[in-house]
């Protein structure tokens, strides 16, 4: 009789919660519904778009402008409905390849501890001062001793430069360039060998993300109603519109005439020439 164990009993067990775990986005609206909340709610309550919930819910990350930002709308979304956001988040670096390594700071603490130790009398400085109190302490004793003839001088030469100054012809004042975003007839005139693009947001507020065409974020944030940013590029201009329907567009100073409905989410890219959308 053998008292070992069977081939059986040493396979191994496989790891069913890996297999079984859900994926961030899908995580997120099972413990949404379990709560008893709609993406209206949880929008509600956390100012995060409908539109990036209902993307995030997707696991599409695009419309949150980053690995930074898509952390920070985890973290709230996932206290809203009720979840710990530590393992979302730890899952989503998994998946999107991990937080960038940080700097290293023991040379920084090291520099501050032998400082002190290599420091010696600043003799140079020392003497320095001391050749400056001297001259200015005879400097000090030079004119007090004549300053009443300076007075004099001085008042008398005074009268002639004020005549002087009151008979010359005033000088025009240089215009003030003005301040804020280019005006239309400004974007018109802007170089041909670039793409300039202007967004305004008239009719309500927006998020917007502008890239140029290596792919460096130009502007990633809310245009409030109202406001309006100008980018420009030697060749292309990269854009996704949060809310369409609230934006209207000029590009080479020319105006787009747009279709978008309020609430569509919208990635153009406009280049030198006429405006063509991407």
């Amino acid at each position: 009789m053998s008292l070992g164990n069977s081939p059986e009993d040493e396979r191994p067990i496989p790891d069913e919660s890996q297999e079984a775990r859900p994926s961030v986005g899908r995580a997120l609206q099972q413990a949404r519904i379990a709560a008893g909340l709609t993406v209206d709610d949880v929008s509600s309550a956390t100012r995060v778009r409908i539109a990036i919930v209902h993307a995030i819910e997707s696991d599409d990350f695009a419309l949150c402008g980053g690995d930074v930002y898509a952390r920070g709308h985890l973290r709230t979304l996932a206290r809203a409905v009720h979840l710990d956001p530590g393992p979302l988040i730890a899952q989503y670096d998994a998946e999107h390849g991990g937080r960038p390594a940080p700097t290293p700071a023991a040379p920084m603490f090291e520099a501050e501890r032998i400082r002190p130790e290599r420091r010696g009398p600043n003799w140079t400085a020392a003497m320095v001062a001391a050749i400056v109190v001297v001259i200015g302490f005879v400097g000090f004793t030079a004119v007090k001793g004549g300053d009443g003839g300076s007075r004099e001088q001085v008042a008398e030469g005074a009268t002639p430069a004020a005549g002087k100054t009151a008979s010359a012809t005033p000088k025009k004042a240089k215009p003030v360039a003005p301040t804020g975003e280019p005006s239309d007839s400004a974007i018109a005139a802007a170089p041909q060998d670039k793409v300039t693009v202007q967004v305004s947001a008239p009719n309500g507020r927006s998020w917007i993300s502008a890239k140029d065409h290596n792919g460096r974020m130009l502007f990633d944030g809310l245009l409030q109603k109202g406001e309006s940013k100008t980018f420009q590029d030697s060749s292309k201009v990269n854009l996704i519109l949060g809310d369409a329907g609230a934006i209207e567009l000029y590009v080479n100073g020319k105006k787009i005439e747009d279709t978008f409905k309020p609430g569509a989410v919208e990635r153009l890219t406009y280049t030198k020439g006429d405006p063509v959308a991407g």
